[in-house]
């Protein structure tokens, strides 16, 4: 998860804090991308108490991969050090409760793995801001929805309960996810890191209108109800094409994607009580 803090830089780096140890990255914004699978994934599974566990699990793995690749990358890694050893001890800690009760999970921790592997090399070539990683930072976000579905719909053995994992509204609301976090990576990189290259605003703008479209005809298809995704994700070109100010401070910029991610979660919720 060490990327989603370049797929959300809404903020600065306070100079105070250079030279210290630090136990929290600065992008607040990331944890909007941690919690919205998690989110969608109760949406379309329902309720179970293993939420909290996995929860805790996911959402401490951010800091513990941020800082390891920070450790890699960055001149001083002993300032990194005490966030590894905390935040690796919660997300082990909270991620054993549930690997006991779905040992499959393991499967999905190879892939994972497999997919930190990638994101460390990018922090070690001091590249973690390319798009590429960034991409790869939603894919590992978005599966977390199919994920969440089928830990919280069942499945106690070692086979993964694919048809929980694998259902239309879970598809449809995957892919939703995507949509989602790749235009908030797009618009947020259009107006702050970006912001003088007019090619990013350009395919910010139109990835979120032909994310409207492309949303409903899924919706269609799987049976979810199509304006529980296409009020949200037009409201999301909505503020790519109209509020695209790149003036705008990174804590007013951050509200409105915090906004648009509540809609989404929103309309998973809506769709669940249409069903």
């Amino acid at each position: 998860m060490l990327g989603i803090m370049s797929a959300t830089d809404r903020d600065r780096r306070p100079a105070v804090t250079r030279g210290r140890r630090q136990l929290l990255p600065h992008q607040h914004g990331a944890w909007a991308f941690l919690v919205l699978p998690l989110l969608l994934g109760l949406c379309v599974a329902g309720w179970s108490v293993l939420l909290v566990p996995l929860a805790f699990a996911w959402i401490a793995s951010y800091p513990f991969s941020w800082a390891v690749a920070a450790s890699v990358s960055m001149p001083r890694p002993e300032r990194y050090r005490d966030a590894v050893v905390l935040w690796g001890v919660v997300s082990a800690a909270a991620g054993l409760v549930v690997l006991l009760q779905r040992p499959w999970l393991v499967w999905v921790l190879l892939v994972y793995g497999a997919a930190f592997a990638v994101n460390l090399d990018f922090a070690r070539r001091r590249s973690e801001r390319a798009i590429a990683n960034d991409l790869l930072l939603v894919a590992e976000c978005s599966l977390v929805v199919p994920v969440a579905a089928g830990v919280l719909a069942g499945g106690d053995g070692w086979e993964p309960p694919w048809s929980a994992m694998s259902g239309s509204a879970v598809l449809v609301w995957t892919v939703v996810c995507v949509l989602t976090l790749v235009g908030s990576t797009l618009h947020v990189k259009s107006l702050i890191r970006e912001r003088r290259d007019p090619r990013y605003t350009r395919a910010s703008q139109a990835f979120a209108v032909a994310s409207v479209p492309v949303a409903a005809a899924l919706a269609l298809v799987g049976g979810v109800p199509w304006w529980a995704v296409t009020v949200p994700l037009a409201l999301l070109a909505g503020r790519a094409l109209w509020l695209h100010d790149p003036t705008m401070r990174p804590g007013r910029l951050g509200m409105i994607e915090l906004v648009c991610f509540v809609a989404v979660v929103a309309g998973g919720a809506a769709a669940r009580l249409a069903g």
